[in-house]
């Protein structure tokens, strides 16, 4: 999964399986390490294990992330807005970046059927499931001005 739209309010990804299937996904704000704000923050970057249990807060079998540093009982789940999450990740096939969307990530329940089918198909083959979620971070000490790409000075 890659975090590729991250603002103050929300973060959206895109979590790609083995077999190629794509999806969206919608967590809440990624904030600085160490800085977590209850029920408003997305998890850590990082690998993670993943096995499908019951939801206590759901009554029923969904996707559940294991060992996340400072989060319990982290699902994958249905969901159309960041009021859907507190710490999970929502996942839909298509979003919508408009700032005052109601709907965020829409055709969740499609997205996590295909993505639940997934990951319980490989757990039955005796597989583990992987979960990695990365922040692409673009950094550099080099100072660039328009004529070093550009020729035109400006």
């Amino acid at each position: 999964m890659i975090r590729d739209d991250c603002t103050e309010t929300r973060t959206f990804g895109t979590l790609t399986c083995p077999d190629g299937y794509v999806c969206e996904t919608l967590e809440d704000p990624v904030r600085p390490e160490g800085v977590k704000v209850l029920g408003d923050t997305a998890i850590p970057s990082g690998t993670y294990r993943v096995t499908i249990t019951r939801s206590k807060r759901f009554q029923k079998m969904l996707p559940l992330i294991h060992e996340v540093p400072g989060f319990g009982g982290v699902r994958i789940h249905a969901g159309n807005s960041t009021r859907d999450t507190t710490g999970c990740v929502l996942v839909g096939l298509k979003r919508d970046a408009t700032e005052d969307a109601d709907l965020q990530i829409q055709h969740s329940r499609a997205a996590m059927e295909a993505v639940q089918h997934r990951i319980a198909a490989a757990l039955a083959q005796g597989e583990t499931v992987w979960l990695d979620i990365t922040t692409p971070r673009v950094t550099t000490d080099a100072t660039f001005t328009l004529s070093d790409a550009t020729g035109f000075s400006g």
